[in-house]
C-alpha cells in the first residue's frame, strides 16, 4: 500500500514525521513524500525534507493521500498546480486524510464538500467562514466522513495514523506499533481535543478567579452557585453575569467540564470503580458520570477507560 504525504514551504514538520513514523513501524505500506517539486522543502520550524519527487513526477497510484498542515498552507493554496494535484489524487486514492490545518488544503482542492470534517481548533473559524459548504466540528481529535479522514492539531495526526492502520490491519499490528512507538492505542476519534486550560478562557477579575480556583482544586466539593457566590465575595446573580461574561460558560458547566476533565485523568491512571468515582468527583451517581462523559467526550467511561489502559500495558 503506498502512502504519500503532500508538504509545501511552510508545513508543520510534525504534521509528517507523527504519521509517516506509524506506518513505517509497521513494515506494510510504502510511504513516500510528495513536494510542489523535488528537492527539499522547507518545514516552518526550519528543517528541510527532500521530497523525492514533485507533483508533476508522483506516481498515478495511491492508496492513501495525506496531506499535511502548517502555516505555509495560506500560501500552498495559493499553487493552482499543487491544488490541483491534489484534486486528481484525492479522486483516484481509496482514501484521502489530512493533518491539523492541512484540511484547508483538501478544501481548496475541492475534496471535502459536503463533509463533516475537524482541523486544528485554532484554524476551526477559518475553515468554516472560507469553506461553509463543510459541516466544521473542531472538537473531535478526527472525524471519518466516508473515504476522507481529517484530524486536529500535529500529535492527533498519529492518532489518525494509527486508525488508518487499524481500519487496513486490525488491532494487533496498531497494538504492536503503539506499543514500538509508546504510544496510546488508541485515543478515540471522539475523544476532545480540549482541556480546561484550553477550552476556557481565563478570569479576568479576583472574584471569579477565586471561584475558578475552588473548582479546579477540588473538583468533587459542593459547587453550587450559592457556595461559589459566598467564596467570590458577590452575589449569587452578579457572580452567575461576571462568571459567563468572563468565561463564556455559567459557572454549572463549567464545574461539569472540570470534573469530566478529573474523571479522564482518573479513569486512564487507576483502577477505581466508575460508581465510587463518580461520588468523589461530584457527580453523584455512575449514570449521571456515564451521560455527562459521554455527551463531553463521545465515548463510555468503561471505554475510554479500556482504550488507556490497553496501550499503557504495551509501553
Amino acid at each position: 500500500m503506498r502512502v504519500a504525504f503532500v508538504i509545501y514551504d511552510g508545513f508543520q514538520i510534525l504534521d509528517l514525521t507523527g504519521p509517516h513514523e506509524v506506518f513505517e513501524a509497521t513494515g506494510r505500506y510504502e510511504c513516500l513524500v510528495v513536494g510542489p517539486r523535488p528537492g527539499p522543502v522547507t518545514a516552518s520550524g526550519g528543517i528541510r525534507v527532500d521530497a523525492p519527487c514533485g507533483t508533476d513526477l508522483a506516481p498515478e497510484t495511491i492508496d492513501t493521500l495525506v496531506v499535511a498542515g502548517g502555516v505555509g498552507v495560506d500560501r500552498a493554496r495559493s499553487d493552482a498546480a499543487l491544488v490541483g494535484w491534489v484534486a486528481r489524487a484525492a479522486r483516484t486514492a481509496r482514501r484521502v486524510a489530512s493533518v491539523c490545518s492541512g484540511a484547508l488544503l483538501l478544501a481548496e482542492a475541492g475534496v471535502l464538500d459536503g463533509r463533516r470534517v475537524t482541523t486544528h481548533w485554532g484554524r476551526a473559524e477559518q475553515l468554516r467562514a472560507e469553506y461553509p459548504g463543510l459541516a466544521v466540528d473542531c472538537d473531535p481529535i478526527f472525524v471519518q466522513d466516508g473515504h476522507v479522514w481529517t484530524s486536529a492539531g500535529v500529535t492527533a495526526g498519529m492518532d489518525l495514523a494509527l486508525a488508518l492502520v487499524e481500519d487496513d490491519h486490525g488491532r494487533d499490528v496498531a497494538h504492536a506499533v503503539a506499543r514500538e512507538l509508546v504510544m496510546f492505542l488508541r485515543r478515540p476519534g471522539s475523544q476532545s481535543q480540549f482541556s480546561v486550560p484550553l477550552w476556557s478562557a481565563q478570569p479576568a477579575t479576583d472574584p471569579v478567579r477565586a471561584a475558578v480556583s475552588s473548582v479546579q482544586a477540588d473538583p468533587g466539593a459542593r459547587h453550587t452557585i450559592a457556595d461559589l457566590a459566598e467564596r467570590s465575595g458577590l452575589s449569587a446573580r452578579h457572580l452567575q453575569r461576571r462568571f459567563t461574561a468572563e468565561l463564556g460558560v455559567p459557572p454549572a458547566a463549567y464545574v461539569e467540564r472540570v470534573r469530566i476533565e478529573a474523571a479522564r485523568r482518573a479513569l486512564a491512571e487507576g483502577d477505581e470503580p466508575v460508581e465510587t468515582l463518580a461520588r468523589r468527583l461530584g457527580f453523584g451517581t455512575g449514570e449521571t458520570l456515564r451521560r455527562a462523559f459521554h455527551r463531553h467526550v463521545g465515548v463510555a467511561p468503561t471505554d475510554y477507560r479500556v482504550r488507556f489502559r490497553g496501550t499503557r500495558e504495551y509501553a
